[in-house]
């Protein structure tokens, strides 16, 4: 649905200072269906690439590509993409439902078609006892589900969220993390960053992973994890009486077994240890 090929990007900031590369050769795929998680530490280039993907501004080489899906011709992709920010601006003296009507006429939705796509999300996002307040007195949860409903008045083909799950409390994450899922059965490709790594592992079939404006991984969570796994097993036993836990290499599993059995001791459980996506995360 989106390809980057060989994307770099530097910025000239200043002519007696030297530029900065924040995108190196970076080449990947948002395949259709999916939902994509964007990992990468602060000043990665995650922003850097949501920007060139949303033609905010232009690579310095590589090209994007956009799919059949979307690409019936340049002017009208974007009518098909749902586009939320890291920071995003909102009308502080609007109420949040003239906020819908504003963004939806925006995106051609007559008013009609607004009302049943508020009717239909609103209480998905928890928002509706709020839609008739003004913007400036809600909380920041509230603007994170605002700004998202609006990101799919107009049914897109791809959403793109730029750190939508910050600054939530666990009962909002878990909230809109259904809603991502929710959205994605529905048929819409889904493509975010996040730096709760642990909402990425529960939601996301692959992922994209920038590391100093480089791409270190494009594949799915299973296979990133597998990767970097260790052959490690964890062994749960009685010896004694007492419950003992062991981590045995695989090599040395079967020898610590036959011991254990040896020695009378009662197996309970044999488990591969299995890193998780955040844990990858910190160590990478």
């Amino acid at each position: 649905m989106l390809t980057f090929y060989n994307i770099s990007k530097v910025f000239n900031t200043d002519i007696l200072k030297k530029s900065f590369t924040a995108l190196d050769d970076v080449s990947f795929n948002i395949p259709e269906g999916k939902i994509i998680g964007f990992l990468g530490a602060n000043g990665a280039g995650k922003t850097t690439s949501i920007k060139i993907a949303m033609d905010f501004i232009r690579p310095s080489s590589g090209t994007v590509e956009f799919g059949e899906t979307l690409r019936s011709n340049k002017n009208t992709i974007f009518d098909k993409i749902g586009y939320l920010p890291e920071r995003p601006f909102f009308y502080p003296h609007l109420t949040g439902k003239d906020f819908c009507y504003y963004m939806g006429a925006l995106s051609g939705l007559n008013r009609s078609t607004i009302n049943k796509q508020i009717h239909f999300w609103a209480p998905r996002f928890n928002i509706e006892f709020a839609l008739n307040r003004e913007i400036k007195g809600y909380s920041k949860g509230m603007l994170q589900r605002i700004g998202f409903l609006v990101t799919l008045l107009h049914n897109p083909k791809l959403i793109i969220l730029d750190e939508p799950l910050a600054g939530l409390d666990p009962v909002g994450r878990k909230e809109l993390r259904e809603i991502i899922v929710e959205v994605n059965k529905q048929g819409t490709t889904v493509f975010f960053s996040s730096h709760i790594v642990s909402d990425m592992e529960e939601i996301c079939h692959d992922v994209v992973f920038l590391k100093s404006g480089r791409m270190i991984f494009n594949g799915s969570v299973k296979s990133l994890i597998d990767k970097n796994t260790k052959l490690e097993n964890e062994i749960r036993f009685i010896h004694d009486g007492q419950l003992c836990v062991k981590i045995i290499s695989e090599d040395k599993k079967l020898a610590f077994l036959n011991s254990c059995l040896s020695q009378n001791d009662n197996i309970i459980s044999v488990k591969r240890v299995q890193a998780s996506l955040e844990e990858i995360f910190y160590e990478v």
